[in-house]
């Protein structure tokens, strides 16, 4: 089954809502530069919000960061309940291996060559557990940090699924998802604004429309 990883999230409705539909990764944006961050408190009350309802069966959530003093993630690793970071900016290696095993790389490469060279240099401290993700590939963007809407490139991400477990971003949304499961077979796939209504709000029919094209491309596979 591929995992779905909903982003981007900023209140406790739409967190729930992609829960509800199945969702596997729920993600909070720690980064002040893009319009989906959230403050540590009030991820904390997504996250209590969440887990209040589902227990033991809650999704796990993922905070999202970008060139962060690592003492900076730590604290909101605690504060907010994350079970797992995703590291998007320019960090060396040694921050995930400081922050593992929760600590998984996300690369924004335009060809496989510079694939190659950036997961050569994370590949040693990305989480070895089964259950985590090591790399999340997304679109290519000299100035922001995903959220763009563009498509990721796929045949990069398809080179590197046999040997990392890939969440594959950028651009994805209802229509489009069942063709990059075909395409790519990654570990999981990650949607921010395709299932948006606003930045930072997301559609509730767009987001269970995007789990169920998941669980029909895993079924059709």
């Amino acid at each position: 089954m591929t995992v779905v990883k909903i982003c981007g999230l900023t209140n406790p409705d739409d967190a729930l809502c992609a829960a509800e539909a199945g969702a596997d990764l729920l993600g909070l944006v720690f980064y002040p530069g893009s319009p989906r961050f959230v403050g540590a408190d009030q991820a904390a009350m997504v996250t209590a919000a969440v887990r209040g309802s589902f227990g033991a069966h809650s999704p796990r959530f993922v905070g999202v960061f970008v060139d962060m003093p690592v003492a900076v993630v730590q604290t909101t690793i605690e504060h907010v309940g994350l079970n797992l970071v995703q590291l998007h900016g320019g960090e060396p290696a040694r921050d995930l291996e400081l922050l593992g095993p929760r600590a998984f790389k996300a690369i924004r490469p335009q060809t496989e060559e510079r694939a190659e060279k950036e997961v050569a240099a994370y590949q040693a401290v990305v989480p070895a557990d089964g259950a985590s993700p090591q790399f999340l590939v997304d679109a290519y963007d000299p100035e922001q940090y995903g959220g763009t809407g563009y498509l990721a490139n796929w045949a990069v991400a398809r080179s590197l699924v046999a040997r990392f477990r890939i969440v594959l971003a950028g651009g994805l949304d209802p229509d489009t998802v069942s063709e990059a499961i075909g395409e790519v077979r990654p570990w999981g796939v990650d949607v921010s604004s395709g299932v948006e209504r606003t930045k930072g709000r997301k559609d509730h029919g767009r987001v269970r429309a995007f789990v169920e094209a998941v669980r029909g491309a895993d079924t059709n596979s």
